[in-house]
C-alpha cells in the first residue's frame, strides 16, 4: 500500500474533474486509463506525477492547489509533487528501456521518504519531544519545516528558550559523511545569514552508528538522537 495514500496525498478524483473543467478532458482520459506496464505498487503515485506535471505545463497548479489540494502549498505538499514527478521520470526511463523497474530496495526508499515526511511533520508539531522549550521558527507566513536556504532546506529549523537557532535534520540514510557535512553547512548558514550565532545542531536518525558517534564527538553544538516508532489502529467501521 502506498504511504503517501492517506489524507494529505494529491486527490486524484478532484484532480481529474479539475482537469476536464479546464480544457484538458483528453489529456485526462489518458493519465486516468493509461495501461501501466511496470510491476510496482506505485500506480496511483505515478498517475499523480503524470497530473502534476500536466498541471504545472498549463500553469494550473497553483489554482488547483488553492481549490483542492490546500495541503499542496505546504512543505509536506511540495515534497509530495517533486516525489509524484520522480516516480513519473523513474517510469518514462523505464518505458524507453534506460531504466529498471523500482526494485524492492528502492521500493523500501520511496517508503521511508514518506515516513521521514511524517516524522518530520510530527516533531515540527511536538518540539518537546527533541527538547523541552523549543519552538518552531516562523517569519511572517513561513514556517521552519523544510526551511529554504541557498543549496537546499532546512528539515525543521527551530529557537531554544534562550532565543538561539537550533537545525534539526532527520536524512542520515545518506552516510555520515554526507549526513553531518549537510548538517555542518546548514548550521554555518544559519549563523552567517540570520545571526545571533553560534546556532545547534540536532541530527536524528533510526539507528545512529558508532562512526557518528565518534564523529559527532569532534564537531561542537551538534547532538544525535535516535528515534523510536510506535504504531496505533483506528476502527473507522
Amino acid at each position: 500500500m502506498e504511504s503517501s495514500a492517506g489524507p494529505k496525498a494529491l486527490p486524484l478524483t478532484q484532480a481529474y474533474e479539475f482537469g476536464a473543467e479546464h480544457g484538458l478532458e483528453s489529456e485526462i482520459t489518458q493519465i486516468r486509463e493509461m495501461v501501466i506496464e511496470w510491476d510496482s505498487s506505485y500506480t496511483s503515485s505515478l498517475r499523480r506525477g503524470y497530473i502534476v506535471d500536466l498541471f504545472q505545463q498549463g500553469a494550473l497548479m497553483s489554482e488547483f492547489i488553492r481549490e483542492h489540494w490546500p495541503q499542496g502549498a505546504s512543505p509536506r505538499g511540495v515534497s509530495l509533487a517533486r516525489r509524484y514527478l520522480s516516480i513519473k521520470a523513474r517510469y518514462e526511463k523505464f518505458l524507453s528501456g534506460q531504466g529498471e523497474e523500482l526494485d524492492e530496495s528502492e521500493e523500501l526508499s520511496e517508503q521511508a521518504f514518506a515516513a521521514e515526511s511524517d516524522l518530520r511533520d510530527f516533531l515540527a508539531q511536538n518540539l518537546d519531544a527533541i527538547e523541552p522549550g523549543l519552538r518552531l521558527y516562523r517569519d511572517g507566513e513561513r514556517d521552519g519545516v523544510e526551511y529554504p536556504i541557498e543549496g537546499g532546506r532546512i528539515d525543521i529549523l527551530a529557537i531554544d528558550p534562550d532565543g538561539k537557532f537550533v537545525v534539526i535534520e532527520l536524512k542520515l540514510s545518506r552516510g555520515r559523511n554526507r549526513a553531518l557535512g549537510q548538517l555542518l553547512h546548514y548550521m554555518g548558514w544559519v549563523d552567517t545569514n540570520m545571526g545571533n550565532g553560534p546556532c545547534r545542531g540536532v541530527a536524528i536518525a533510526r539507528e545512529i552508528s558508532d562512526d557518528l558517534k565518534l564523529a559527532a564527538l569532534r564537531t561542537t553544538g551538534v547532538s544525535l538522537y535516535r528515534y523510536h516508532l510506535s504504531v496505533s489502529v483506528e476502527k473507522m467501521s
